[in-house]
């Protein structure tokens, strides 16, 4: 199935799944530290990716990634470990429904960075999408 093979398929899943991840978070962070249930998602994330690893029998590659992917790859986990403590903090303080949109800011510095960085071009689409974003952020979350 070519649908299987592309990227904004996989994109439409992860959206979907961060949006329902949004809800469920905020329930679950109701009376918890939310550093501890920062953890708690972060052992099932854990577990549940080393399961994914061992059913596609790909965990033979480990051995040859070089220094720099294992660097690389360390900086983005502890980035994105930082992201959900953040995260998590901000659904225990406010509505799902405004903390979202405000994460979702995160495409706006995907932009820059890449362009930054990667060296990536940045269009009139990317202003325009990135503007948009950050509108609908603001609309969103005002109150």
């Amino acid at each position: 199935m070519a649908i299987l093979n592309h990227w904004l398929f996989w994109s439409l899943l992860s959206a979907f799944f961060a949006g329902l991840t949004a809800v469920l978070a905020k329930v679950g962070v109701e009376g918890v530290n939310s550093n501890l249930a920062t953890a708690i998602r972060t052992t099932v994330v854990l577990l549940f990716t080393w399961a994914l690893v061992a059913a596609a029998g790909s965990s033979g590659s480990l051995a040859d990634l070089s220094r720099r992917t294992w660097a690389f790859l360390i900086f983005s986990g502890l980035a994105t470990g930082l992201s959900w403590v953040c995260y998590f903090r901000a659904l225990q303080l406010g509505r799902a429904s405004q903390v979202a949109p405000i994460d979702k800011l995160s495409v706006i510095f995907v932009i820059a960075l890449a362009a930054l960085f990667l060296h990536e071009p940045v269009t009139w689409h990317q202003w325009l999408g990135g503007s948009l974003i950050l509108c609908g952020a603001i609309a969103l979350t005002w109150s």
